[in-house]
């Protein structure tokens, strides 16, 4: 099962000098794809209960079009471990003018990361 989201990063996203996006966007991302996949695989919200890896691999900043999408890849009886990947699909020009922007011909990958989240057994209804 997978999910996806896709959002502009916005000026209020900048944190940092140069219109640099905090990484911790991408996991606050990552946790809205997370909620879609447990309501659609169990009727409920869950809890994120950890990540066992985050690999940030390129900077985002203000303007950038994200694409966070997430699947679970294995199921337990309270737990769902889950792959997400974060990725650059669209970036402003500024060289050409205020409001050019690119499509890319191919998605950056920005942010990878593995990750668990739990629905209590008496909150499952999906089954």
């Amino acid at each position: 099962m997978k999910a996806m989201i896709r959002v502009r990063m916005g000026m209020h996203d900048a944190h940092y000098g140069g219109n640099l996006v905090d990484g911790a966007k991408m996991l606050q991302l990552f946790g809205d794809v997370a909620t879609e996949l447990l309501i659609r695989n169990d009727g409920d919200e869950g809890l994120f209960v950890g990540y066992e890896s985050v690999e940030f691999t390129a900077p985002v900043y203000a303007g950038d079009y994200i694409e966070a999408v997430g699947e679970i890849v294995k199921v337990g009886n309270s737990s769902r471990k889950m792959t997400f990947e974060a990725r650059k699909v669209i970036v402003p020009r500024p060289d050409l003018n205020e409001s050019a922007c690119d499509v890319l011909e191919e998605p950056m990958v920005v942010c990878k990361a593995i990750g668990t989240c739990v629905v209590q057994k008496d909150k499952q209804r999906n089954k």
